[in-house]
């Protein structure tokens, strides 16, 4: 008797094993079935974060919102907002002073240096560069040399080309209008936002010739009333709406005054001066000692469509040395 109990125990033991290694079995099964799909494997998370989050979740108290991306911030945002005169030397020095009241010219300057260009701005605006191969550059103006001493040199902040010298400072606001001209008579109306880059290598503005060269920028107050007058070096006047000028970005431009080729190449013939022309002022025209005015019907003799050469000037003043437009 107790031989067979025994027996009729270990026959017990055995089928709960037995039990216990099939279900197992079936577990193991499961498993790999879940771990070789990705949508078993995906159900089964979800699955489990629904039932943790039934018992354990509550209401969120901090509330997701989504945000801007994060940006770098801007350096002249942390400037102060005060009046200073940039001034840029002949070579390619710069510095600033505090306030407008300043005489770029009674400044002291390096042996063999002068003045070249300054603007007036405040210290939270950028301060626009240009070079003599029609590229452009922006730099902080809060930041630059003081005035008391003889400044810095711009290269040590920008990368011109070889051979390139600084020619012109710009500021205001970047909605600001500039006429973009060569000395080769092409031209374009653009807004000095497109003219500010933080490269150190700038932007090619303006599209130049072996034979041509970056006129001054031209500030425009009203484009779509106002004209530009251009004078060559053959003595001719060309007096053209603004409005005619086509508005980019960069590159060559249009043609303003018609230059011929072969004169550029010899320098026989070149845009030498130009100057924007309200309504109702009188541009005035120095040669030498001498000057002349011109206003009304003196002024529509010299209008004419953009891209011809214009009408010789009066003699004896048909070598130009400035052109200016000023009230009657």
């Amino acid at each position: 008797m107790l031989e067979l109990k025994l027996r009729h125990l270990a026959k017990l033991e055995e089928v709960k094993i037995r039990g216990e290694q099939e279900a197992l079995e079936q577990e193991r099964e499961q498993l790999q079935e879940t771990l070789g799909s990705k949508s078993r494997l995906n159900a089964l998370i979800k699955q489990e974060l629904i039932l943790d989050a039934e018992k354990h979740g509550d209401a969120r108290r901090s509330p997701i919102v989504v945000r801007q991306s994060a940006q770098a911030i801007d350096e002249t945002a942390l400037a102060g907002n005060e009046p200073v005169t940039v001034i840029l030397s002949e070579k390619g020095w710069i510095r600033a002073a505090k306030g407008h009241d300043i005489d770029p010219q009674s400044l002291a300057y390096r042996s063999g240096d002068a003045f070249l260009s300054a603007v007036q701005t405040r210290s939270n605006q950028l301060v626009c560069v240009l070079d003599s191969s029609g590229r452009s550059y922006a730099i902080s103006a809060h930041d630059l040399p003081s005035a008391r001493t003889q400044g810095e040199p711009l290269t040590g902040r920008l990368n011109p080309p070889a051979g390139a010298v600084f020619t012109t400072l710009l500021t205001g606001g970047e909605q600001d209008r500039y006429l973009m001209a060569s000395d080769a008579g092409y031209g374009f109306v653009t807004v000095l936002g497109d003219l500010l880059t933080r490269n150190r290598a700038g932007k090619a503005v303006i599209s130049l010739s072996e034979q041509s060269r970056f006129l001054p920028p031209l500030r425009l107050a009203n484009p779509e009333t106002d004209a530009l007058a251009l004078v060559t070096a053959q003595g001719r006047l060309l007096i053209v709406n603004v409005s005619d000028i086509p508005v980019l970005s960069k590159g060559k431009g249009n043609k303003l005054v018609a230059i011929k080729s072969e004169e550029l190449e010899k320098r026989e013939d070149y845009v030498l001066a130009m100057s924007s022309l309200a309504p109702g002022q009188i541009l005035k025209i120095t040669s030498g000692k001498r000057h002349v005015s011109l206003q009304g019907d003196d002024l529509e003799h010299y209008r004419g469509a953009r891209g011809r050469r214009g009408n010789p000037l009066p003699r004896g003043f048909q070598r130009v040395d400035g052109l200016e437009a000023v009230m009657r």
